[in-house]
């Protein structure tokens, strides 16, 4: 479990793919000094588990499915990823709950500029529309943020000099993809609502 809380910002170092995998190695000198084989990591929004760790490195294998999900096909070296390590108890919830499980990708389609923030604008696909809302939660590659608005295949959200400066985000440009992960509030409500629509239309049509 992770805040959207970006502690670090890192860089691929190696990707090596298999038939149906890959194994990816990442530099974050932070989200390493303290870890151990088998924790959580959250890159760019995916939780991946350490398998292998050095001084300031730390390899993870990532699984096809996670690949055809997210941004994580073929990373190359030099690549920025965001950072964070799973939440500890006790800790202050800064963002909202991530669970690290994408819902998919989306693109990014427009940036304005303002003052003192960034309005950048995504794609949004009509199965994940119903669960994005307006001052909703919703993480974009990890990083959690606050919709600011929200169309029938789009979403937005307002960016602070903070938010640029010390996640990727701020190095992204219209049709870049990034990982987006819905709140999971709004999951968990749009399933129990359509099991009961499920189960309602069934008693119909039995009575």
């Amino acid at each position: 479990m992770f805040t959207g809380i970006i502690e670090e910002l890192g860089e691929v170092v190696e990707w090596n793919p298999t038939a149906d995998a890959g194994r990816l190695t990442i530099r974050g000198p932070l989200v390493v000094s303290d870890a151990r084989h088998g924790d959580s990591i959250s890159v760019s929004g995916v939780c991946l588990t350490i398998v292998d760790r050095g001084e300031d490195w730390f390899t993870a294998d990532v699984m096809a499915e996670t690949m055809a999900m997210s941004t994580l096909t073929a990373p190359s070296p030099g690549d920025r990823v965001n950072l964070e390590r799973a939440a500890q108890v006790g800790d202050r919830l800064g963002g909202h709950i991530v669970q690290g499980h994408i819902d998919g990708t989306s693109r990014l389609l427009t940036i304005v500029e303002g003052q003192a923030w960034r309005v950048l604008r995504f794609t949004l696909s009509p199965e994940l529309a119903p669960l994005v809302a307006g001052k909703g939660s919703i993480a974009v590659d990890g990083v959690s943020l606050t919709v600011s608005a929200v169309g029938d295949d789009w979403f937005e959200v307002s960016l602070i000099p903070e938010t640029l400066a010390v996640t990727t985000l701020g190095l992204k440009a219209a049709g870049d993809e990034v990982n987006i992960e819905t709140d999971i509030l709004a999951r968990h409500v749009a399933r129990l609502m359509s099991v009961t629509e499920s189960s309602s239309t069934n008693g119909r049509s039995e009575s």
